[in-house]
């Protein structure tokens, strides 16, 4: 089974037969139920196992990834695991996390359901602010070596190079796009300049609700495929929600669990909008990478319309007006390492 020239196509290649027989080929006895759950980069699904509880099949996007790089995400979340952080880690079988059956590497994990964590329970934030705080404390023992840093490099500029040399931005907006990037950019560099160039540690990096799943007082933490280095507040700053005033008191609770286990340097909240900066940027340019995938074409039928780049654009200057705000206040309490 060769994957398509196009790794963007090679899902229409991994068939219910396929999946199955590769998850069996680990020593399960699959019940013939899967159930596709919510993935675009990669696939993912839900898998019964007769007589056992269901596990999570997940089948890595070609092309994406070297072997390196995911066994990197593998050994952190085994990790993690190891220093009771509730991550969910992939299996092991016959001393391996990462299986090929074909032509498509995948790996096998625990089922855990849940909800996503609703943002305006302060307690729930600050249990959360603690788990970040232990990921952090394990992630800052070494760094990746086959892992990329989330950085303006990697995020913005090549975000912003991909969309313009691949023809996505329409003629009549390269140039307002373009003087709108050069300036975002030098304002990231100015938000990092005034964090004091922050450390890179290991991260989560994709660190949102809808990567935890609450369970009545249970957490289970999940998809560390985006793992890389970059500053702490980035495993932070997406549980803030709403305005002003709403994020301040959620920003309260995050950091003083947090700080119950780890230090904080508050200069890092200059960050918060920079880096909100560069996931935008970054998630126009991997919807872009993507969009041969019928998958994408029928999720986000509204990419690569006028409109959207009119609103793009919109967004973007917006976020330009936030970094030359002050960032969040934090009333520092029990700082501790």
């Amino acid at each position: 089974m060769p994957i398509s020239e196009d790794a963007s196509l090679a899902y229409q290649q991994l068939q219910p037969d396929d999946i199955l027989t590769s998850v069996e080929s680990l020593g399960y006895r699959c019940d013939g139920r899967f159930l596709a759950l919510n993935s675009y980069e990669n696939r993912v699904y839900r898998i019964g196992i007769e007589d056992q509880p269901p596990v999570v099949a997940k089948f890595y996007r070609p092309a994406r990834w070297n072997d390196d790089a995911i066994l990197e995400e593998h050994m952190f979340s085994l990790e993690l695991a190891q220093q009771d952080i509730p991550i969910v880690p992939p299996n092991t079988h016959d001393a391996k996390t990462l299986h090929k059956y074909g032509a498509f590497r995948f790996a096998v994990f625990a089922f855990h359901g849940g909800r996503t964590p609703e943002l305006d329970n302060m307690d729930l934030l600050q249990q959360i602010g603690r788990l970040v705080a232990r990921i952090h404390r394990v992630g800052e023992a070494k760094a990746f070596m086959h892992r990329p840093s989330l950085d303006l490099a990697s995020y913005g500029e090549k975000s912003r190079d991909y969309l313009l040399n691949n023809a996505f931005i329409p003629l009549n907006l390269q140039s307002v796009y373009t003087g709108i990037c050069e300036h975002l950019c030098d304002s990231i560099r100015g938000c990092y300049s005034r964090a004091g160039q922050p450390n890179h540690i290991r991260l989560h990096a994709d660190f949102h609700p809808s990567n935890v799943l609450v369970a009545e007082r249970m957490v289970h933490i999940v998809d560390l495929d985006d793992t890389r280095m970059g500053p702490s507040i980035q495993d932070l700053w997406m549980f803030l929600s709403g305005d002003r005033d709403e994020q301040t008191p959620q920003l309260e609770k995050l950091l003083e669990g947090y700080t119950g286990f780890r230090n904080f340097d508050a200069r890092e909240l200059h960050l918060i909008e920079a880096l909100r900066t560069l996931r935008i940027m970054h998630y126009s340019a991997w919807l872009a990478k993507r969009w041969q995938d019928p998958a994408f074409q029928h999720a986000f039928p509204w990419f690569n319309s006028m409109r959207y780049w009119d609103e793009h654009i919109l967004a973007l200057r917006e976020q330009a007006a936030l970094m030359d705000e002050a960032p969040l206040a934090w009333q520092i309490q029990g700082n501790r390492a």
